[in-house]
């Protein structure tokens, strides 16, 4: 409960519809250890976040009377009975999570679909919901006001009949109408973002994995992989035209849709120089788990401008648990960061965050030092899409973290110049005045 508010707890009945509990204040999870949520862990729900429900798991909150904790296994008479399911929020992009919903997890019967499950209540003062969130990037171009499906699909339309030779549009296509990405949709509306997905294989069998799970893994991919390698002209079909036009423009490698990037490096370069040849205007960037290090000069060599580099933990174990590399070591990675910034490329890490093991003691430790000899630029903090119970036990953690509010405080007060944030940069901003002082930035900008 944050100080002078009555946040109370969320719970659902068996249809899904959502009711706040009159007797029950709202709790967290960090890691599998419920806690109270502090006032520098909650904010009002962002505009374009959900709510969904957490099938099969009991709902638990603070006794208001008591200050015991309670889990509500059945709804009240009174509400009609029934069995109670837990209450999650999809924050928007541009908001780290600070706390997991707090539910019996160990009551479900299947492992969670991929979503990023959030904390979330109901204040009674004010009458509108609360989230355990904290706002990390100041880009408000990814707002769901700015993605209209009936603006988009003409477009598609369009594009795919004028290059209808052209695979990588024809992939593109249904991730903006099916998967509804939101860099392919810029794609389409020919602004910001865009992306290049190249590979359909990869080195690592991510336990979260969004576009490849096997038989027996923890539940069906939420998209289907690419199952070519573009030609270099394809890309150039796709990225010279954006470059050369869109307002922001970016073309990033690495998307969702695919394995990874770095084993299609050849194709890529070949790509970038001819891209480079036609426009120095836009930024290209390269997302990867960076697991090939000398991929990264050539990459660097060729005309790349920004790399982000994937990772859930910076202790080997937690990273090897989760990535499950094949023919690549964690080394091999850090090898990759150092390069990038001897290369002077913007290097970024795409950090998979989870409370209760970003925020770890040891974590933090690990970080620090590892920020301080790359000289990274900047941190995206990525909710990590995935069932809390299946990665913790993925994990073999105990105990819980500090805080994520308190983690972000403690980094940037021993490394000032350290950036955090949600999405990738144009060359133009990446260093925006006053991002070494602005911070903690505020909910509503």
């Amino acid at each position: 409960m944050a100080n002078k508010k009555t946040i109370l707890a969320l719970v659902a009945d068996e249809t899904g519809e959502v009711f706040e509990h009159p007797e029950l204040l709202l709790a967290g999870m960090s890691g599998m250890t419920i806690c109270q949520p502090q006032e520098d862990e909650l904010i009002p729900l962002p505009e374009g976040s959900r709510l969904f429900t957490v099938p099969g798991t009991p709902p638990i909150g603070f006794d208001l009377r008591t200050g015991k904790l309670r889990t509500l296994s059945e709804l009240p008479r009174s509400w009609g009975g029934g069995v109670a399911q837990a209450v999650s929020a999809f924050v928007t992009p541009a908001f780290m999570r600070t706390l997991l919903p707090a539910a019996d997890y160990n009551a479900k019967k299947v492992d969670l679909t991929l979503w990023s499950y959030t904390a979330v209540g109901w204040c009674v003062e004010e009458e509108r919901f609360y989230v355990a969130a904290t706002r990390v990037d100041r880009n408000q171009q990814w707002q769901s006001e700015h993605f209209d499906d009936r603006q988009l699909e003409p477009l598609v339309r369009a594009r795919v009949s004028a290059q209808p030779d052209n695979r990588l549009i024809d992939q593109l296509s249904r991730c903006a109408l099916d998967y509804h990405c939101f860099a392919a949709k810029n794609l389409f509306f020919g602004r910001w973002e865009a992306p290049l997905p190249c590979s359909p294989t990869c080195n690592a069998a991510c336990v979260g994995c969004i576009s490849k799970q096997g038989e027996n893994e923890c539940c069906p991919s939420s998209q289907e992989r690419l199952t070519f390698v573009p030609t270099p002209q394809e890309l150039c079909e796709v990225a010279i035209p954006h470059l050369k036009n869109a307002e922001n423009a970016i073309v990033s490698f690495g998307q969702g849709c695919e394995g990874d990037p770095i084993l299609q490096a050849d194709t890529i370069c070949t790509a970038v120089r001819q891209m480079r040849a036609e426009t120095k205007r836009g930024t290209i960037n390269f997302n990867s788990n960076a697991s090939i290090p000398a991929a990264i000069d050539q990459l660097a060599a060729a005309g790349i401008d920004s790399i982000r580099v994937s990772l859930n933990s910076v202790q080997e174990r937690f990273y090897n648990a989760y990535y499950r590399p094949r023919g690549y070591c964690f080394d091999d990675v850090i090898d990759s960061i150092h390069r990038a910034k001897k290369n002077g490329l913007f290097t970024m890490l795409n950090y998979l965050v989870f409370p209760g093991i970003t925020d770890r003691e040891d974590e933090i430790e690990a970080l620090l030092k590892l920020v301080k000899s790359t000289e990274i630029d900047l941190i995206q903090m990525r909710n990590l899409a995935i069932d809390p119970l299946l990665y913790w036990r993925k994990m073999g953690a105990e105990g819980r973290g500090i805080g994520m509010q308190k983690m972000l405080d403690r980094i940037k007060q021993e490394v000032p110049r350290i950036q955090f944030g949600y999405f990738n940069r144009t060359k133009e901003n990446l260093y925006p005045d006053g991002f070494e002082t602005d911070w903690p930035l505020p909910a509503e900008l």
